[in-house]
């Protein structure tokens, strides 16, 4: 492998917002700027997407502004989903999956469902179970203060406190693949870590993991004050970032990238109340986690960080690709833009605005 040159195949993000209307003609081509091949698209619209139609057109919409992007769908779990639907969106290939967000815990999750109590959605997630398809969690429990019990739940620990409803979700339907998405502590990690700990074929994991790029730079300190950074779930403590680290250059199958790159307009993040939750990390992901990788030495790690696994784990074959393009690292010095604009006026603030990166991507067309 050389040291300035990389070749990283069909490379995935697996967690990405792109939201709709200007913002997503402005969004949606820096996946692939980015180094991104396949883009697994959340359905957290206004309102949510939650039908057969929609995520149709949604993805009709996607594929004309991106054509050389690969699009994976999700639905918005909520009362409107039925086993029926999940059977047909499955048999058409509309859907790879199900995104569930617990009712307030971050942007357009007001039509989020209750954590506390799935089995009102045990039909869907048998549904689920049966295709193949993948229920993405939002794992946070809403923050809740002067409870009751006791059990008083913020920010810091939100996270925490939701990986026993992972445990028992797994535990009701072992053959659902779930995903825990955007990890932030190493409570996260050692759960995902624990249910994976008998799996010795790659093609038996049921639970895995993605991890962000902002996750494995930022912690709690880097966004108390810096609203460009406020995301959710929060950045945590400098022990869990290096478990985030840890687990991203580890080589384990169930840990692999999912950007959660979401879209704000700077007048949104720069409000001094109501700030918005999220870090736009395209168009420069591939580079942010290249940053991280490089650093702990692991580059050789980084193909199946950003590839293999996700591949892997969603069944993404050669020919539901719209592209056979190949991603290449490559060593190249740059800046961080301040801001990405459009000629429509909105602005927005990447992540590591005005920081040096050290690698890039360029595209090698497959003969």
């Amino acid at each position: 492998m050389s040291l300035n040159r990389i070749d990283l195949g069909v490379t995935c993000d697996m967690h990405v917002h792109v939201r709709d209307g200007a913002m997503c003609e402005l969004v949606t081509p820096t996946i692939r700027e980015g180094g991104v091949s396949v883009a697994y698209i959340m359905p957290n619209l206004q309102p949510p997407v939650t039908t057969l139609e929609r995520v149709v057109a949604y993805k009709e919409t996607l594929q004309k502004l991106s054509p050389k992007t690969t699009f994976l769908m999700s639905f918005y779990l909520s009362r409107e989903l039925t086993p029926e639907l999940i059977h047909k969106a499955a048999s058409l290939g509309a859907v790879q999956g199900v995104k569930c967000y617990p009712a307030g815990v971050t942007t357009n999750s007001a039509a989020g469902v209750d954590p506390n109590d799935f089995t009102g959605f045990y039909p869907i997630f048998k549904a689920m179970e049966e295709n193949n398809l993948v229920l993405n969690l939002h794992g946070e429990k809403p923050s809740v203060s002067n409870s009751k019990d006791g059990d008083d739940i913020h920010v810091l620990n939100a996270e925490a406190k939701f990986l026993p409803a992972l445990a028992k979700l797994h535990t009701d339907f072992p053959n659902l693949k779930i995903i825990l998405e955007h990890c932030t502590t190493a409570a996260a990690i050692q759960t995902i870590e624990e249910i994976n700990k008998d799996i010795t074929d790659p093609a038996d994991i049921r639970v895995a993991a993605t991890i962000t790029a902002h996750h494995l730079h930022l912690i709690i300190d880097d966004w108390a004050g810096n609203p460009i950074n406020f995301c959710k779930p929060v950045a945590k403590l400098p022990s869990d970032r290096r478990a985030l680290v840890e687990a991203a250059v580890s080589g384990k199958p169930y840990f692999f990238f999912g950007s959660d790159s979401a879209p704000h307009p700077l007048e949104n993040k720069a409000r001094h109340i109501g700030v918005s939750a999220g870090v736009f990390s395209q168009r420069f992901a591939i580079a942010y986690v290249a940053e991280v990788f490089d650093q702990q030495n692991a580059l050789d790690k980084l193909k199946d960080f950003v590839s293999t696994f996700g591949i892997n784990f969603y069944g993404v074959k050669s020919a539901d690709l719209v592209s056979q393009d190949k991603a290449v690292l490559v060593r190249r010095e740059y800046t961080v833009p301040e801001t990405v604009t459009d000629h429509k006026g909105i602005t927005m603030a990447p992540f590591m605005a005005g920081h040096k990166l050290h690698w890039d991507v360029q595209w090698e067309t497959s003969a």
